[in-house]
């Protein structure tokens, strides 16, 4: 049990591929917070190595699986809301190009915008393909 005030056992420093991990200390003699690092994690391959000659712990082991696991929902949780933004972004373009641009705006963005649009409207409908012919039964052979 937690009490308020509380500080926990394990500190993830968040890092561009995954975090530094450090054991806080608080039972000392002085009473100050002193944080160790114990390992770095890789959040897109997974991969735990531990800081310097370091032995992980069993029970540093499973905190950082614990962080892992929870910190890889929240990326793809996040990739997803921007895709959702995305959208909501490429709906109100719609409606600027339709309702507000200038001419010399649109001749700055039009063809920058078209390609991206064909790049991405190329990758959907390849992949789309691909899922359709994965899910489909194989053609019985007469």
């Amino acid at each position: 049990m937690t009490v308020p005030g509380d500080l926990p056992d394990y500190y993830f420093r968040i890092r561009e591929n995954g975090a530094a991990v450090f054991r806080v200390d608080t039972e000392n003699r002085q009473r100050r917070i002193e944080m160790e690092q114990i390992a770095l994690v890789n959040v897109k391959n997974g991969e735990i190595r531990p800081h310097g000659d370091r032995t992980l712990t069993e029970a540093d082991m499973g905190e950082i699986r614990t962080w892992l696991a929870a910190r890889q929902a929240l990326l793809a949780r996040r990739d997803m809301d921007d895709i959702h933004r995305a959208i909501d972004h490429m709906n109100l373009t719609a409606q600027w190009a339709q309702s507000r641009a200038t001419d010399a705006q649109l001749e700055e963005i039009t063809d920058p915008l078209l390609l991206a649009m064909h790049d991405l409207r190329s990758v959907l409908v390849r992949k789309k393909a691909d899922r359709l012919m994965r899910d489909q039964p194989p053609a019985a052979e007469d």
